[in-house]
Order: structure tokens, then C-alpha cells, then sequence
């Protein structure tokens, strides 16, 4: 993985979507189905979260869920 044209600079969701924003500008979704941790959270969990790896994942440390660009990009 090239580091800086996948990694992650923010995350938002809508309605049952995660959306993950990259550092080139792009947004990636994934239904909230592939991540049972996050689709069962409040909205006040979904929005604590922190990138990690220099925004290579994502992190929610209250639910215990880590989430890769990379498998969100590749599904």
C-alpha cells in the first residue's frame, strides 16, 4: 500500500454507510453489514474514533473495532 494516496484523513457514516476519506481526495464506502461492531454502535461510539498507522486504519477504541483502508477498498 502506498502510503499517503490510501490513508485515511477522516470517516464519516449515512444512514447503514461507512465512509472512509483518503488523503487524495477520494471517499470510499462500505455498507455498515461488513462491520457487525459498528452497525450494532451508538452514534456517540461511531464518532469516537482515531486513525492509526499514519492513517492506515481506523480505530474505535470503545467498541474494540479496527478497520484497514485497505479492506474497505477491497470488497
Amino acid at each position: 500500500m502506498k502510503t499517503g494516496l490510501t490513508s485515511a484523513t477522516g470517516v464519516r457514516f449515512a444512514g447503514e454507510m461507512l465512509y472512509v476519506r483518503l488523503a487524495d481526495g477520494r471517499e470510499v464506502g462500505a455498507p455498515l453489514e461488513w462491520f457487525p461492531r459498528l452497525r450494532k454502535a451508538t452514534r456517540a461510539q461511531r464518532g469516537n474514533w482515531r486513525l492509526i498507522g499514519r492513517g492506515v486504519g481506523i480505530h474505535w477504541e470503545e467498541i474494540d473495532e479496527d478497520v484497514s483502508v485497505e479492506s474497505v477498498m477491497a470488497r
